[in-house]
């Protein structure tokens, strides 16, 4: 393993200088510093992460608690393109990437007892049960923390806006004439009850009128039961000319029911998803949907953790709003003059 002493026998320096050079120390003069890692790179020098960690007190480490119900790891598209921002922002950044569980070695261990283990420098946690007493023992101990989709009080976190996005979304679909408009929700979290808030705001502001059998709860990721749900949509006296879906990869059950009942879409009945993911757009027809920007969910997760690390003293709590952008696809079916005499969304 090449150390600073061989830099600073190849260079014909002394080991501090090569250490302040390595570390971006200005008293160092700019053609010592391009020589000193000019050899570094030549010999193939790498740092020692343990001895940087004593040094600097700290790893360069940052823990991903992950948790997906579904079980679809990291193959749940939204997340994972979510997951991989925030990767690519926090490797820029110097920092590499370990994932939070249960286990250390054959014993089974708390999040905290794991992230302690690992010695993570701060975490971010994303797509769990955040009222797991583990999850709030994570969050309330000294390691620095940001959430994503979820806020706790005096704490950072990075969230999709839910609620402009199903507003956008309901007043689209009104805008193409559907009065009788049905929700297909995800499981109760903070997510669904601010889009399944902003669906009820934004009919009452629209005069549409919501029948109590028109919001139906489902599970976000599962076509199974967003199947079941569709079907009794179907069978009501007075079905709805539009479905909205929990998401785009559960509309794949609604879909399969609506083709099994004989309905085209959009001819017959209109539906619009949520998320945004790529399989959306290479449906035949591509499909109305809301797509969060996950990219800037990634990015803005690592650079507030990485902010919370490295300057915590001038870093505030409180969450930052990342807007979606409406997709209109092809699955909403004008069925009569809009109603709509203005609106925000730029169509």
């Amino acid at each position: 393993m090449v150390s600073l002493k061989d830099i600073a026998a190849a260079c014909g320096v002394s080991v501090a200088t090569v250490s302040k050079a390595l570390n971006g120390h200005k008293e160092i003069s700019g053609p010592t510093t391009g020589r000193i890692l000019a050899a570094a790179a030549k010999l193939g020098y790498m740092p020692n992460s343990a001895a940087r960690a004593l040094k600097t007190n700290r790893t360069y480490n940052l823990g991903v608690l992950f948790v997906d119900e579904t079980h679809r790891g990291l193959t749940h598209e939204y997340f994972s393109l979510v997951l991989e921002s925030f990767k690519v922002e926090a490797e820029a950044n110097g920092y590499d990437i370990t994932f939070i569980n249960h286990n250390i070695g054959n014993r089974t261990a708390t999040y905290l007892e794991h992230c302690r283990y690992r010695g993570v420098d701060g975490v971010v946690i994303a797509c769990v049960d955040f009222f797991d007493p583990q999850v709030v023992e994570l969050v309330q101990s000294d390691i620095p923390v940001v959430t994503i989709d979820y806020t706790f009080d005096n704490h950072v976190s990075v969230l999709s806006d839910n609620i402009c996005g199903m507003r956008d979304l309901v007043t689209y679909v009104a805008s193409m004439g559907h009065r009788r408009i049905a929700f297909i929700h995800g499981e109760k979290t903070s997510v669904t009850t601010n889009r399944l808030t902003s669906f009820y705001r934004t009919a009452l502001e629209l005069g549409l009128k919501i029948p109590d059998e028109y919001v139906c709860e489902a599970s976000y990721h599962n076509p199974q039961k967003t199947a079941a749900c569709t079907r009794a949509l179907l069978a009501l006296p007075q079905p709805p000319t539009c479905i909205l879906f929990p998401d785009d990869f559960s509309y794949i059950g609604g879909m399969n029911v609506l083709q099994e009942a004989g309905l085209r879409v959009p001819q017959d009945i209109s539906v619009a998803g949520y998320d945004g993911i790529y399989l959306s757009q290479v449906l035949s027809p591509r499909l109305t949907t809301l797509q969060q920007d996950t990219a800037a969910l990634g990015r803005m997760a690592a650079q507030q953790l990485i902010d919370l690390i490295e300057r915590p003293k001038t870093t505030l709590p409180g969450s930052t709003v990342v807007p979606g952008r409406l997709l209109k696809g092809a699955t909403v079916q004008r069925i009569g003059k809009s109603f709509i005499c203005c609106t925000n969304i730029d169509f």
